[in-house]
C-alpha cells in the first residue's frame, strides 16, 4: 500500500507549503543477504507527531538509525531538514534518544548533561535553564548530583530523554522512549511531547504501546522491513473495520482479527 500523505499540518505557523522535515525515498538496508528494510518511502511533515509501530525485529530501529545518520542505506536516499543523510553537522539540529542509553555511568547526571549541552553548543545561563527544564519534564531534578551508575534502568531512560530535549530541537527522534517508565510519569512525558508538537516540533517515535500510537497524528505500520500502511490512527481503524490500532495492525499485517 502506498504511504499516504498527511493533510496540511494544523500545527504549521503558516499555510504556505513547506518541504518535509524527513523525506525517505525507496530505501533498502541489507545485512548480508537479508533485507532488513525493503523499498521504504516516507515523508514526515513539519509539526507532525509520527509513530512507527511494529513487532521486535520489524526494522523500526534500523529505520531510525538511517534517519539520524548513524547508519546508511544500501539503496535510496534519506533527507532530514533538507540535507542528505548521513551528515555530521546535522547532529545539532535534532534530538535523538536511542533504544540503548548512551550515558557515562561514572559521571553524575549533571555532568552528563553538561557534556551533551556542550555538544549542542549550549553554555552559561542558557545551558543551566535548559538543564533544569529538561530534568523537570522527566522528574529527575532531585537526582542531578547522583552518579548515573546509581540510577535505575527507568531513571536512565528518563535522563536519556532529558538529554534529547536539552537544545529544544526542531526534530525529535525517540526510539521507544517510555520503556521502563511508570504509567504516571509516562502520561506526564506524553503531555510534554504533545505540547512540543503544538509549538511546532516535529516528533518521530517508535513504540509497542497501542495507546501511544493512538496519540500520533499518523502512524506507520512496519512489518518484516516493509511499511504495510501509513495513515492516521482513525483512518487505519476505519479502513480495516476495527476498533483498535492493535486489531488494525493485525489485519493489515495479514492476520485475522480475534
Amino acid at each position: 500500500m502506498p504511504a499516504s500523505q498527511p493533510p496540511a499540518s494544523a500545527h504549521s505557523p503558516t499555510s504556505q507549503p513547506q518541504p518535509p522535515v524527513v523525506d525517505i525515498r525507496d530505501i533498502t538496508r541489507r545485512f548480508g543477504s537479508r533485507a532488513v528494510l525493503n523499498g521504504i518511502s516516507l515523508r514526515v511533515e513539519r509539526g507532525e507527531l509520527f509513530g512507527l509501530l511494529g513487532p521486535s525485529g520489524s526494522g523500526k530501529t534500523t529505520l531510525i538509525k538511517l534517519i539520524t545518520g548513524i547508519d546508511q542505506a544500501d539503496e535510496g536516499a534519506v533527507h532530514v531538514l533538507g540535507e542528505r543523510m548521513p551528515k555530521l553537522a546535522m547532529l545539532q539540529r535534532f534530538g535523538y534518544m536511542a533504544q540503548s542509553d548512551a550515558l557515562y555511568n561514572e559521571l553524575t547526571a549533571r555532568e552528563n548533561l553538561h557534556f551533551f549541552a556542550s555538544l549542542y553548543g549550549l553554555s552559561g545561563t542558557r545551558r543551566n535553564e535548559r538543564m533544569q527544564a529538561a530534568m523537570a519534564v522527566v522528574d529527575l531534578l532531585d537526582h542531578l548530583n547522583k552518579p548515573v551508575a546509581a540510577y535505575s534502568g527507568g531513571m536512565k531512560r528518563r535522563l536519556s530523554l532529558a538529554i534529547s530535549l536539552l537544545h529544544e530541537p526542531e526534530l525529535l527522534i525517540l526510539d521507544e522512549p517510555t520503556v521502563g517508565i511508570d504509567p504516571m510519569l509516562r502520561q506526564s512525558i506524553w503531555r510534554e511531547l504533545l505540547a512540543m508538537r503544538e509549538r511546532g516540533t516535529t516528533i518521530i517515535l517508535t513504540t509497542h504501546v497501542m495507546d501511544e500510537a493512538d496519540k500520533c497524528d499518523r502512524i506507520g505500520l512496519i512489518r518484516e522491513g516493509k511499511l504495510n500502511a501509513v495513515d492516521s490512527p482513525q483512518a487505519l481503524k476505519a479502513q480495516t473495520g476495527t476498533d483498535s490500532i492493535e486489531d488494525a495492525f493485525i489485519v493489515l499485517g495479514g492476520g485475522v482479527r480475534g
